[in-house]
């Protein structure tokens, strides 16, 4: 599902009479995040008609019992409450206070209720587990952060959710990665109201980008290790830790289904209750994340560095690296070291044939001005070319971008994370 996609459903409900489009409701809750509250109040809460912004009236309704004490102990008083949600043409959940919490059933209630009469429901963030904890999300794709995705996804089976989005428009039902992507997804509501003229105004008094893609902010490029905390007490638990500390080996699937006595189908079915995605996908993105650490920190070639990674062949990492980062192994050190000062803690690298440790030393990410939205840097472009055969074309790599991507929006009920491919690892 495309952050603006044009195969928006026009079964949309009419909006009821009492009900009016300039009108926004926000509704906040105690414990929330104060940065993501505040996204929606500043994009339809201040009249920046001087700057041809079209105004939005702003409801701000408290979901709950007074008081609302937010992140940092500050208290708000929202000046309505949830009866205020009845005249609201836009709905706006911006950020829920824990994922392990339910949230009330009467804010639940005014949210269907309000979808019933056509509102449009926005959920920013965590906001998206009050919009599936009300249904709403039910058959629908949607985005969350992408630390909380497999959690939303195992929660609510029934949610298509895809953390590779930053905001995901299913016409009525909206929802947005995480923190930052709010403002994107507030945008995108200005322009689908106003048009490009009145968003790209707002952006430039907001001082953001007027239309960011998950390539242009390197999205998806903040891989980890981070799996859901309910894991640490499962006996899998010891199998992933395993798998872990064994990335420089050449195992499967198999190899760990065999490590925790199960088939592989109990295996995978038991491995994507814990974790909201497939042990492949998640052994890929694993294998990937090391090479990202050994081209940061060595000077091992890519050819070593997929050896040491557990891939078969250099080809098979350059696939699956340019597919889950957007750019070759070459232009990724590239682009890092034109970055990192000369003599600074991480420009220290182990010489050629020094063996780093699975997980040891070097950031998880990439700048993405250096490599996705902002164009190529000279360092970049010449790692890139130096990966180019005669007249332009690709050498070791040169099927990977013909491999099919992995599906997107209303798929399986898990969520699509990069390289979701049921094929052996390289």
């Amino acid at each position: 599902m495309s952050q603006d996609s044009a195969a928006v459903p026009d079964a949309a409900r009419k909006l009821a009479a009492r009900r009016r489009r300039e009108i926004v409701a926000v509704l906040l809750f105690s414990g929330g995040p104060i940065f993501e509250s505040s996204i929606p109040l500043s994009v339809f809460g201040i009249d920046r008609q001087d700057a041809g912004v079209p105004r939005y009236r702003l409801l701000v309704c408290a979901g709950e019992d007074a008081p609302l004490r937010t992140t940092g102990g500050l208290e708000l008083s929202a000046p309505y409450g949830l009866e205020a949600i009845s005249r609201a043409g836009t709905v706006v959940v911006p950020a829920w206070r824990s994922i392990t919490q339910a949230p009330p059933p009467a804010a639940l209630d005014a949210l269907r209720r309000a979808h019933e009469e056509g509102a449009r429901i926005v959920g920013l963030c965590t906001g998206a587990f009050v919009l599936a904890a009300a249904g709403l999300l039910d058959g629908r794709p949607a985005t969350t952060h992408w630390m909380y995705a497999p959690t939303l996804a195992k929660r609510y089976p029934s949610v298509h959710v895809d953390p590779r989005e930053l905001f995901v428009d299913d016409g009525d039902v909206l929802t947005s990665a995480g923190t930052a992507a709010g403002i994107d997804l507030c945008l995108h509501i200005v322009r689908t109201d106003h048009g490009a003229d009145a968003a790209n105004a707002l952006a430039r008094r907001l001082v953001v980008p007027p239309r960011r893609t998950a390539s242009d902010l390197g999205h998806q490029r903040y891989l980890d290790r981070s799996l859901p905390e309910e894991i640490g007490a499962d006996p899998l638990a010891e199998v992933v830790a395993w798998a872990l500390e064994h990335l420089h080996e050449q195992f499967d699937v198999e190899t760990l289904a065999a490590r925790a006595y199960m088939s592989r189908r109990t295996f995978d079915r038991r491995f994507r209750s814990l974790t909201g995605s497939a042990p492949l996908q998640w052994l890929i993105t694993q294998r990937v994340l090391q090479a990202q650490r050994l081209l940061e920190t060595s000077d091992y070639s890519v050819d070593e560095v997929a050896g040491r990674c557990g891939f078969r062949s250099p080809v098979a990492l350059r696939g699956h690296f340019r597919r889950q980062l957007g750019a070759s192994p070459a232009a990724y050190r590239a682009a890092y070291r034109a970055r990192r000062p000369q003599g600074g803690p991480d420009s220290l690298r182990p010489e050629r044939g020094e063996r780093t440790a699975p997980g040891s030393g070097g950031a998880d990410r990439f700048s993405a001005a250096a490599v996705a939205g902002h164009g190529q840097t000279p360092a970049m472009a010449a790692a890139e070319a130096g990966e180019q055969g005669e007249a332009g074309k690709p050498r070791s790599d040169a099927f990977a971008s013909r491999l099919p991507e992995a599906p997107v929006g209303r798929g399986a009920g898990r969520p699509v994370l990069p390289s979701q491919r049921e094929r052996p690892v390289g």
